[in-house]
């Protein structure tokens, strides 16, 4: 009897814990090379990209020209996210 409420404790415990790494795994991050050139371009994006669908956090590296995005991959991709850099009239790829 002992052994069986040990063993229903761990089942429990376990699974909790998966349940929380899934809720985690939601979102994803990706990093691009873009051309901006100024602090007018880096405050564009800034604007722009974080109502973009899914995007949860945005950082953006005037001096390296990166634009690092942490995104719900439910609800968004890389290929959507660069889209709409480039609609922004930027020159963009993802950074491997």
């Amino acid at each position: 009897m002992r052994w069986i409420k040990i063993v229903m404790v761990l089942t429990i415990v376990s699974t909790i814990a998966l349940y929380a790494q899934d809720k985690k795994k939601k979102n994803d991050d990706v990093c691009f090379t873009v051309s901006m050139s100024c602090h007018n371009c880096q405050a564009k994006i800034e604007k722009n990209i974080p109502w973009e669908k899914g995007v949860k956090d945005l950082k953006v590296n005037l001096d390296d020209k990166t634009v690092c995005i942490v995104y719900d991959k439910k609800k968004t991709s890389p290929e959507k996210l660069k889209k709409a850099i480039e609609e922004l009239e930027f020159i963009c790829e993802i950074k491997e």
